[in-house]
């Protein structure tokens, strides 16, 4: 029985994909972001197993980080400031959790040896597309001090396979949704705004497109990767092949809320002039070709099923609807 650890596994993805280890029969070791309140973020919802292990702390110390590695087979690693917005404020703080976090992390696979290592990237990194569907050969652009920071944590990631053979798998999904996602992304923006029952649904730009992809179908891109030795050394797109506007985005999120809500631009929604990545559409052949993967959730199925956890019965309550999250 492999086992698996997974940084950041208190976030949203990290919550899903340790579900999705769990059900497949791994051992895993969760990492939780140390705090004083002994609190696990999302994992709080995940059911007691034998074969789940938590452990809180800090990616940032290359100590810690060697020693929670011992006696795994595979690493995803997920922990990482996301916030776009944020990292325009606090940029230093992306540096240190996004580049040195990644780093540590392939230092301590380097040292203990043996251990297959998944690097989770963003689309972001491709910054507004100069062509479509985007493949991994796109040209990266940082148009943002977080994408700058991924981009750099994928180029660390890629020395030490290149260097030292270090067995290194870059993921990269794109726009990816669905229940616990933090109130900073699209979806659950308007989600809880409509869910609490505002008629007028504050947002930033609704013209430009993304990629979405269920949680999910991200996971089990995931998972695919790492079963498959042929994946190693790679930058894979986890895609759905598919656009969307915000616009049209929250008139499909109102239509299957059954909502008359309109959307009002709020300035503080907007980003600063030329970062705001205007296009992502995905190209997601190279994983198909490698695995066989194939994403099992269409757009309307993925919404409908976040939005029913979010209307279920104590979901909302852990939302701040009038407060806009960074």
């Amino acid at each position: 029985m492999r086992k698996i650890l997974v940084t950041g596994a208190d976030g949203f993805i990290g919550s899903h994909l340790t579900e999705l280890l769990l059900e497949r029969g791994y051992r895993v070791r969760a990492l939780a972001y140390y705090n004083a309140f002994n609190h696990w973020g999302w994992l709080e919802d995940i059911p007691a197993n034998p074969n789940l292990e938590i452990v809180t702390g800090d990616i940032r110390d290359p100590y810690f980080v060697s020693h929670i590695m011992m006696g795994t087979d595979t690493v995803f690693h997920l922990a990482a400031l996301i916030g776009i917005p944020y990292s325009f404020v606090a940029p230093e703080s992306y540096v240190d959790t996004n580049i040195k976090g990644t780093l540590n992390v392939c230092q301590a696979a380097k040292e203990l040896g043996g251990i297959r290592v998944l690097i989770t990237s963003t689309s972001e990194v491709y910054g507004t597309a100069q062509y479509v569907p985007i493949d991994e050969k796109h040209p990266k652009q940082p148009q943002s001090p977080y994408s700058a920071t991924k981009i750099a944590a994928d180029a660390i990631a890629m020395s030490f396979f290149y260097s030292y053979g270090i067995p290194v798998t870059i993921v990269r999904p794109f726009n990816t949704y669905g229940p616990r996602q933090s109130a900073r992304a699209i979806i659950p923006t308007i989600i809880i705004q409509i869910a609490s029952g505002m008629k007028e649904i504050k947002l930033g730009d609704l013209t430009p497109t993304r990629d979405l992809n269920f949680v999910k179908d991200t996971c089990q891109g995931f998972l695919t990767i790492s079963e498959n030795d042929t994946t190693i050394g790679k930058e894979i797109n986890i895609a759905s092949n598919y656009e969307i506007s915000m616009n049209d985005l929250f008139n499909l999120i109102c239509e299957v809320m059954k909502s008359d809500a309109k959307a009002v631009t709020d300035n503080k929604r907007i980003r600063p002039h030329d970062s705001e990545v205007l296009r992502l559409w995905g190209d997601n052949k190279v994983l198909k070709e490698l695995t066989g993967f194939r994403p099992e959730f269409d757009i309307r199925k993925g919404l409908k099923l976040t939005c029913d956890w979010f209307n279920r019965q104590g979901s909302l309550a852990k939302y701040k609807s009038v407060i806009y999250n960074l």
